[in-house]
Formats: structure tokens, sequence, C-alpha cells
């Protein structure tokens, strides 16, 4: 069922099924950390990087939706399973890079719950990991339990760099959604 909004011309379609029903109440009640201050077509964490750098988490342009590098960060921007550094300011360990991949995924959730969608509607992502063999080690198991399912159904990149944005942190995913496209 499909309803029309007169003001915004869009049209939302509307949980049918008590399984539809469930995931959207999740999405809605994920969405509560991000917010959309400046219009309802970016989304911001609130996090004082998004102010010194100058850019929106996500952005939905028609029925995609562009999800910037999201990382292992909480709602107040604290970072979650931080890596060990040496003495050089490097990760000494790549343990924790799991979890941050877990929290990663979650924020990713969050954002997409602002527009109505899920992580099944993601067409594509691309992880940046600083540890390629430590990425391989826990990256199946971690994306399954993200998506829900044996099979993501979305085209995946991983690529190894040297450094991302936070020191102590191991990977960054960035995807692209299209809305809708998870009944396909």
């Amino acid at each position: 069922m499909r309803i029309f909004n007169s003001v915004s011309g869009a049209s939302l379609r509307l949980p049918t099924t008590r399984i539809d029903i469930i995931r959207f109440v999740i999405c809605k009640e994920k969405a509560m950390a991000a917010s959309q201050p400046h219009g309802k077509n970016t989304a911001y964490w609130g996090v004082s990087w998004e102010e010194g750098y100058g850019y929106p988490q996500a952005r939905r342009v028609g029925n995609e939706i562009y999800i910037s590098g999201q990382f292992n960060h909480d709602e107040e921007g604290n970072l979650v399973a931080p890596a060990p550094l040496n003495r050089e300011g490097k990760p000494s360990d790549f343990s924790s890079i799991g979890e941050q991949m877990r929290v990663s995924y979650d924020n990713i959730e969050k954002l997409l719950a602002l527009y109505g969608a899920t992580l099944n509607d993601v067409v594509e992502e691309t992880l940046y990991v600083l540890d390629m063999d430590a990425a391989f080690a826990v990256v199946g198991d971690v994306r399954k339990a993200a998506y829900r399912t044996e099979r993501p159904q979305c085209a995946s990149n991983i690529i190894g760099v040297s450094r991302l944005a936070q020191r102590s942190q191991l990977i960054e995913i960035v995807c692209k959604a299209v809305i809708g496209s998870s009944s396909d």
C-alpha cells in the first residue's frame, strides 16, 4: 500500500505484513540517533568532524542514498573498540577489526533508516581497511550477520589503505543504496 504526501510529492509504502511492521519499527528506532537538521535529503550525526570537515553522513538523491564513510564511533562520536597504537601512532593490534566493522554497519543501518531503507537496499559497498589479512579473517561473518543473510545482495569492494581518518580506526565503509531494491 502506498500513501501520497501532497506536501512533498513523495509516496510512502506502508508496511503490510507483520514482518514489514517489525522492520518499520526497528528502522524508526535506529534512526533516532542520526538527524536531518538541514533538510530531509541530508543526514548528520552531530559530531565535531562533520562541522570541521564540512560534510553530511548521508545524502538522498531521488531514490538513491549515498552514505559517507562510516566507522567505529558511537552516537556521541566516541570510538568503539579502538585499536591500540604503537610509539609511532600506528595500530599495533588488528584484533578489534570485527567489532569496528559491526559498529560501522550499525551506523549505516541507522542512517538508512532515516530514509525508510535498510541494508537490504544497499547495492554497492566499499570497505577500506588497514590490514587485508585481518579483514578477510572476519569480513564474511560480520557481513552475513549485518545483512542477516548468507549471501548479501550487494556488490562489494575491499581496498587496503595506509591510513584512515582516526589513528585507531581499522576500517571504514562507504555505500550506496537504492530505495526499493530489496524487493528485486
